[in-house]
């Protein structure tokens, strides 16, 4: 399963859903789906999460192996 800090950077960056999937060029939806965990981003997408965070793909996507 992959976490994700997005909420987390959105709060950071006073942003909503829908400005960062207007920015990341996705749904507002898909935003949601991937805070929530039922949604795994496509390596783009990740990358153009990180690139508009300013940060790296793993500081905002991590995985957590299921025991």
């Amino acid at each position: 399963m992959i976490k994700t800090r997005i909420r987390e950077y959105r709060a950071r960056y006073d942003m909503s859903q829908e400005d960062l999937a207007r920015k990341a060029g996705v749904r507002r939806e898909t935003i949601g789906f991937l805070e929530k965990g039922k949604y795994n981003p496509s390596l783009a997408l990740a990358w153009k999460i990180a690139k508009i965070f300013n940060t790296t793909i793993e500081d905002i996507f991590t995985i957590e192996e299921d025991l």
